[in-house]
Parts: C-alpha cells; structure tokens; sequence
C-alpha cells in the first residue's frame, strides 16, 4: 500500500526512462508521450545537452544562498531581459511560487507609491494560478477552493469574455488584472489578440498593473516565446516556469522597472530559487530555443497540428466539438466522456492530460517531430473511430 498522501488518482502505470517524445514503462511498453509532464519538458526527455549542462554543473556546485552573488542566475537574468519586455527577473522554484510572488510584487509597488488599501487583484472565474492558498482563491474555482476556508481576501472576479462585469469589478482598490494568457487548466482558452490589447490600454486608463500568467503557456509553447507576443503589448508582471527548466524545477517572475522600484531587500527571497544547478538548466533551455528557426518550427508544426485535428473534428463531429489553442497548447474538448477518451488514447499507447470543460489537452516536447504528431493524429482518429 502506498504511503503517499492521496492527493491525485494516479495511473496504474509507471516509467523506466524516457527519450526525446517517448516514455518507456515498466510494463515494457513505449508510449507517445504528449503530456510533457503537463507542459514541462520543453525538450522532450533526455535531452543530451541538457543532460551534458547539468552534469558540468553538477561537478562544480549545486547550491549555495540568495545571500551571494550566483554568477549562472546573472546570466540567465540577462538573457530574459534581453529577450523579452522585464528590465528585471526574480527566481523561485515553481509556477505557483512565481504567481504568489507577482502578486506580492502587485501589491508592493502600490505600497511603496503610499497607495497600501491598492491591493486587490481581479483574476478571471475557474482560472488556475497554481496550489498554494492564496493562488487557489485568485484563482476562483469550486473544487480547487472547497474545504480550504477561511476565504483569503484580496481577489475579484470577472468570467472569461465578460468585457462589462471586467470593467464593473475595478474599484479604487484594484491593483493589477491577472489572467493567463491561454487558459490552461482551465479548458485552453486563448485570450485573442484584440482583447488582450484591451486590457493593456485598460491597465493603463486605471493605472492599474497587468498581470499575464504564463506558466503553462510561456516558454516557446505558443510558438513565440510569450503567447502574448503576437498581441504586440507590455505587461507588468510576468510569471513563468514549467518550459524553462525543461523537467528541472524552476519558476521565476519578469518585471519592468516600475514594479521592480517597490522592491527592497528583504521584501522578497527563496531558499533554492535560482540555485546555480538550476540556473545551468534554464541556460541550456535558453540556448535551444533561442536557436534559428526552432521557434519558427514550433508555431509551424502546432499549425499543421491543429489543422490535422480540425479534419478529424470535421469527420467525427459527434466526438469532438471543438479544437482549441496556439503553438503545442493544444485541446479537443469532447462532446464524448474525457476520461474514457484519454484512457482510450492510453491503450493506444499515446498519454494526454485532462482540463477543465471536458477538454483534453495535447502537449508534445517543443521538439516534438512531424512524424509524431501524425502518430498522434493516427492514434486520435483511430480512438474516434470506436465511437458509434
């Protein structure tokens, strides 16, 4: 019997080891894997230079403190910076971490500009921001929230495409909107273009700070390095993790220099956030995806991806309702049972992750290649095709 606290209905199902797409089970069976550990490993499964990153490192130091100067947290720092909107980075050790960080930092910032009732931040209905209390009640959800009281104050909310009850739930206290820019657990529900420009010139007619959640969906999995790209808008505050280490645990916050001027020492740390053995992943990541054409090749093979399931959807109408997504965040909500689904994509050896709306979600490594995901796209119609 498992000593492990029952907190998820694992699979009956364990891995040996794994290869670029492929997870090799216990049970001697190869599977597609197009879970990536829930949008983690960006690079597939060992990757031999992220093998041959760590292990230098490895042989050199793991971790010492925050309190001193870690010169690969430098470097990856200014990589971020150089590459995206933040003028700053603070590292943490996971999503959930880099969510409650960037409301703190919210919040601080309007301390330190002598606002401190400016605190509230207004996250979007059945969100997902991570597990940590405050981030369960940003982010609304009934089943996340249930048995979790007292309430922890401090959020509003709006629901999804709901432009009016957003504008309506702003008060003088509001301090930032934070949304995820493609809605993952949530059912991948990607915010378009046109509203998330919106919400900037909104964020800047209320002098409010905007908040873009890119956890899941950062990191290359849109096909640019930031799903919010596309939309060509700043935001304030950025909080990413999962793709940057590659299966290694990192998360970490981007800022623009307004918010970073609230900050001080000793308003902010992390034990192992930014530990240089982390730091030698989230580089090596770095140096892939920032390679010519790789993410050129993301956004190519995500659309060739989503057309392929938009002609199966068009075969089995009755199966799938909708196909969801950008880049390799991608979901087929069901008019069928998910959970009956994906065990059927299961049996036919190709791993997939539930989400919210009775949408199954399909993230392959980056790296994922053409053949693979017509692997995929064969394993999906076939499971369709059990349907009567």
């Amino acid at each position: 019997m498992s000593k492990i606290l029952n907190t998820y209905n694992r699979k009956k199902i364990s891995f040996t080891k794994g290869k670029g797409s492929y997870l090799y089970a216990s049970n001697g069976k190869k599977y597609l894997d197009f879970c990536a550990g829930i949008a983690v490993c960006s690079l597939g499964h060992a990757n031999d230079y992220l093998i041959r990153s760590i292990n230098k490192q490895s042989k050199k130091l793991w971790h010492v403190s925050n309190v001193f100067t870690i010169p690969e947290q430098e470097k990856l720092a200014k990589r971020l910076t150089q590459k995206t909107f933040a003028d700053y980075v603070s590292f943490q050790n996971s999503g959930a971490e880099a969510t409650e960080a960037a409301i703190k930092f919210a919040r601080r910032y309007f301390y330190s500009k002598g606002q401190p009732r400016k605190n509230r931040v207004l996250c979007i209905n059945n969100s997902f921001h991570g597990r940590t209390i405050a981030a369960i009640f940003a982010s609304n959800s009934k089943k996340a929230t249930e048995g979790f009281g007292p309430k922890v104050d401090g959020f509003d909310h709006f629901n999804f495409g709901d432009h009016k009850s957003l504008e309506k739930a702003i008060t003088k206290r509001t301090a930032a909107i934070m949304v995820e820019t493609i809605l993952g657990e949530g059912g991948i529900k990607v915010i378009p273009d046109v509203c998330l420009k919106g919400l900037r010139k909104l964020c800047n007619k209320k002098k409010i700070l905007l908040i873009l959640d890119e956890v899941q969906c950062g990191v290359g999995r849109s096909g640019k390095f930031f799903a919010f790209e596309d939309a060509k808008i700043k935001p304030d505050i950025v909080p990413i993790a999962k793709g940057i280490g590659g299966g290694f645990p990192i998360g970490a916050v981007l800022v623009n220099k307004k918010v970073a001027s609230g900050m001080k020492p000793g308003t902010h740390g992390s034990t192992f956030g930014g530990n240089p053995l982390a730091m030698s992943a989230g580089n090596a990541v770095m140096d892939v995806m920032f390679k010519k054409g790789f993410l050129k090749n993301v956004s190519k093979n995500g659309k060739y991806f989503i057309y392929q399931l938009n002609k199966i959807k068009s075969k089995y109408p009755r199966i799938i309702k909708e196909v969801r997504g950008k880049g390799l965040l991608i979901g087929l909500c069901l008019h069928v049972n998910q959970a009956n689904f994906i065990q059927k994509l299961l049996d036919n050896n190709l791993l997939t992750v539930r989400a919210a709306e009775n949408v199954v979600r399909l993230l392959p490594p980056l790296n994922v290649k053409k053949n693979e995901i017509n692997k995929a796209l064969e394993i999906i119609e076939k499971v369709c095709k059990t349907y009567k």
